[in-house]
């Protein structure tokens, strides 16, 4: 699978400067955190979720949570883990007899004890899943999770992936928050090598006060939230060796009804790409607040997104794509006679790239380039935007 496979080949060539690397989830872990992108939720009792899932392939997703937690009720449970059984089954008769593509799978439990239970079941099948999810996640309630995980890989032989979901009261809390924060850094700590990435639970940040951010407004512009996403990306994702990757909160919104403040995406960039038509339909659908909440999560070290909604897996990715100007300035600061330090005048003549304080954030932009591609000189998110939205859904 790659970014952006999903559109003609030579659109693609159009786009891109270079284009995305190709990857499979036996990708080596590193490649795997960086490329999750939106990673879109779905509940795991939809009948046909099979068919969804190569539906959602085809236009663009590369990583799927199938939930059996807040999705679903509490009295659906043991139907949706019947329902992964029978789809995973048919997942894999898809694959074998039409060579599908799929995206990364993971499964969000409940309790420790879903994991080994569900790999058992799953038999065969369990070649398609790429790991767990891991819900309310502490140093207390994590372990288990983690050590079921250990389990179930050693019984399958197949490599699985944890991604503990950020979401407790205790995280919340001030008078708690530094202890529990250490206490899951502690944990991960020791299952490093199969924790692919830390996940947000905003909406429960949320709940705890009684909060819900309007489609005016972006998870940093809730204080609250802010400083919780703050602390953990300075404890947890850190560009020393010792951080995760920590992915965006999701965006709950598609379809705003009434506005109380101007819309957030500039005109200029539209007129030019002559998209003022894709324009509207972004504000129409609540997205000027996704991709402001997207340039956000970005600029607070956060990388890749939840998603509840397919609509909103294109802004994300379409956001991810390394610009050339970012790519030319990266480049400049790692090159092999820039190592002793220094200060380059960046080629596109308009800032100072200072070698050893922009060497992480170099390196980081590079690993980004492999795997969402780097556009071309003329090509902004507009132009990626509109080659990867169906005319029709505009």
């Amino acid at each position: 699978m790659r970014h952006f496979g999903h559109i003609a080949p030579e659109v693609r060539q159009r786009l891109f400067h270079r284009e995305p690397c190709g990857f499979t989830a036996d990708s080596p872990a590193r490649l795997l955190s960086a490329a999750l992108g939106a990673t879109l939720y779905s509940p795991a009792t939809r009948p046909r979720l099979a068919e969804d899932i190569v539906k959602q392939t085809g236009r663009g997703v590369v990583s799927m949570v199938l939930c059996l937690e807040d999705s679903i009720g509490d009295e659906d449970v043991a139907d949706g883990e019947e329902n992964l059984v029978r789809q995973f089954a048919d997942l894999a008769d898809l694959a074998k007899r039409d060579g599908v593509d799929l995206p990364l799978l993971f499964i969000r439990v409940r309790v420790p004890e879903q994991i080994p239970d569900l790999v058992r079941r799953l038999g065969p099948a369990v070649r398609l899943l790429s790991g767990f999810v891991l819900p309310k996640f502490t140093e207390e309630r994590g372990i288990p999770f983690l050590e079921a995980l250990a389990t179930a890989e050693a019984d399958s032989g197949r490599r699985l992936f944890a991604m503990p979901v950020l979401e407790s009261p205790e995280l919340l809390y001030r008078e708690s928050r530094v202890d529990t924060l250490e206490g899951i850094s502690r944990a991960v700590g020791k299952y490093r090598d199969r924790v692919l990435a830390l996940r947000l639970g905003v909406t429960d940040f949320c709940s705890s006060y009684g909060l819900r951010r309007a489609p005016d407004m972006t998870a940093y512009d809730v204080q609250i939230v802010a400083s919780v996403i703050s602390d953990v990306v300075n404890m947890l994702g850190r560009a020393d060796g010792t951080g995760f990757t920590v992915t965006g909160p999701v965006w709950e919104y598609f379809r705003v009804q009434e506005r109380m403040f101007k819309p957030q995406l500039r005109r200029s960039p539209f007129l030019e790409g002559q998209a003022e038509e894709l324009r509207e339909a972004l504000i129409e659908h609540a997205m000027d607040g996704l991709l402001r909440e997207i340039a956000l999560d970005q600029a607070n070290g956060l990388l890749g997104k939840t998603c509840i909604h397919p609509s909103h897996v294109l802004p994300v990715h379409a956001l991810s794509v390394v610009s050339h100007e970012e790519f030319s300035d990266a480049q400049d600061i790692l090159r092999p006679e820039s190592g002793g330090g220094g200060v380059l005048r960046s080629a596109y003549t308009n800032k100072m790239n200072e070698v050893k304080p922009h060497r992480a954030w170099a390196e980081r932009t590079v690993l980004r380039a492999e795997v969402f591609g780097v556009a071309n000189e003329d090509i902004g998110f507009v132009e990626l935007l509109a080659a990867g939205i169906p005319a029709d859904n505009r």
